[in-house]
């Protein structure tokens, strides 16, 4: 008799802690799904994918002591995160890898100077044009009367960004030998260091990098680009943010805030 007792008591005590359990997860799980359906403490996250070695579009910073990636492609970002209620997370990728990775899903969208291709269009979703600017070809100081016209760079040797219009530019350029690299830095160094002739960069971020590294200047040679400005890049198929996106990009043109954001980025780059 002890013995079922005890056995008795045992599974009573058993029971009593498994119904406890139950109650306490189910608890759990609607409160969860509580906050899930009241948005009271979730939030969607906009994955924004750059390559931000390319001011005053987007580039790195010390701010108040810390790192931060600014420019105005970011504070367009930061607008159409704030008109889509969500946080704006943001990655720094070598731009040749940028569309690859919006494909993939691991990015929602892509602004970093992209330029509106034929190519790119199969590839992914491409918004409206917000904003337009001019190539450049940045030389050391000594070069600038050399090269100054298209045709004075035929067979030299030029730097550009991989998977740039800049390089596509270049590939047309007679006899031209290429040194195709990641970074916009990178370019700049190539051409410190005398390994190539020239670089061909746009527009606004050469005027960055020539006020803000001795030694090198923009010549009067005009490349001239098939492309007409920039856009965003959206995963295809993916309609919904692209239209968003245009919704946030048609607002931001007719209150003149590209244009502000332009301005101000640049200043920034300068400091």
């Amino acid at each position: 008799m002890k013995k079922w007792g005890t056995l008795s008591l045992t599974l009573l005590l058993a029971v009593g802690l498994l119904t406890a359990c139950g109650q306490n997860k189910n608890g759990n799980d609607s409160a969860a799904s509580g906050e899930a359906n009241t948005g009271s403490t979730t939030k969607k996250t906009l994955t924004l994918g750059t390559s931000a070695d390319f001011p005053p579009y987007e580039f790195h910073k010390v701010i108040d002591g810390k790192d931060s990636i600014v420019g105005f492609d970011i504070n367009i970002a930061k607008d159409i995160a704030a008109d889509m209620g969500a946080e704006l997370e943001i990655k720094d990728l070598p731009f040749d890898s940028l569309l690859n990775e919006l494909s993939s899903g691991r990015i929602d969208m892509v602004i970093s100077g992209l330029s509106p291709t034929e190519e790119r269009r199969k590839a992914v979703e491409l918004s409206d044009i917000y904003y337009k600017a001019e190539q450049s070809v940045v030389v050391r100081e000594a070069d600038k009367d050399k090269f100054s016209t298209m045709d004075s760079l035929k067979g030299t040797k030029i730097g550009v960004q991989t998977g740039s219009i800049q390089e596509e530019l270049a590939k047309g350029i007679e006899g031209a030998q290429l040194t195709s690299l990641g970074k916009i830095s990178e370019i700049v160094l190539q051409l410190q260091s005398n390994r190539v002739d020239a670089a061909i960069i746009e527009g606004p971020v050469a005027k960055s990098f020539v006020k803000n590294v001795k030694g090198i200047v923009i010549t009067d040679a005009k490349p001239e680009a098939e492309d007409d400005g920039y856009v965003v890049g959206i995963k295809k198929g993916n309609t919904e943010l692209l239209d968003q996106v245009n919704k946030t990009l048609s607002r931001l043109n007719s209150e003149g805030k590209i244009d502000q954001y332009v301005t101000e980025a640049s200043e920034l780059a300068e400091k």
